[in-house]
């Protein structure tokens, strides 16, 4: 890798980790009015953004490590989009967590680097691979965020418009992914995933 992209693909890191995240789309729930929470769902909601704030800086880094070890244009466009709506996941969910007097995960360098790591073996493995890779991540994220779409306050519907719009957002990645050749991970793989994320997901709720 040349200096020149080393450090273009650092920058993206740094940005990812330590800056405001942009988006081009309005914030989903953005005109519904503040709603009405008590202190203790008020930081339920903002433990849970956090947990998805946390999950969209993971997504950055697999998608950039995929993108720096896959040889094919198409793939790398493809990676290039989904890390874009990503970025706005991120923004999005960041405005929420301040909104609900919140803080991003103090573990997200760590997370970042995990991911990235993970990210580069994946694309590495071949295209097929990366893009089965891709479907699962996208898959297991989906049943996330519908998870917390149960979990979330019935009453905090600015934060439930933010999750259901990523929750759309990452099946549309999935389906993407299998459409340009992405093949079904081995069921330990998968495991081995659900299991990773069951502890990051964990620990961010808290820290």
């Amino acid at each position: 890798m040349s200096i020149d992209r080393l450090i273009v693909e650092f920058d993206k890191a740094l940005r990812a980790v330590f800056a405001p995240a942009p988006t081009r789309r309005s914030v989903p729930g953005s005109d519904v009015p503040m709603p009405e929470l008590s202190p203790e769902e008020k930081r339920h909601a903002a433990a849970l953004m956090r947990v998805n704030h946390c999950g969209e800086i993971c997504a950055q880094a697999l998608y950039q490590g995929q993108a720096l070890t896959s040889k094919n244009v198409v793939i790398k466009q493809a990676l290039e989009h989904a890390a874009w709506e990503e970025t706005e996941h991120l923004a999005w969910t960041e405005r929420r967590i301040q909104e609900l007097g919140g803080r991003k995960s103090f573990l997200n360098p760590l997370w970042y680097a995990g991911s990235l790591a993970l990210g580069g073996v994946a694309g590495k493995a071949g295209d097929s691979w990366n893009l089965g890779f891709l479907a699962e991540t996208e898959r297991q994220v989906e049943r996330h965020l519908d998870s917390h779409l149960r979990r979330l306050p019935l009453a905090d519907q600015r934060s439930r418009s933010i999750v259901s719009q990523m929750k759309f957002d990452e099946m549309s990645h999935a389906q993407t992914a299998v459409s340009l050749g992405g093949v079904d991970l081995p069921g330990p793989v998968r495991l081995a995933m659900k299991l990773s994320s069951k502890v990051m997901t964990g620990v961010a709720y808290y820290l």
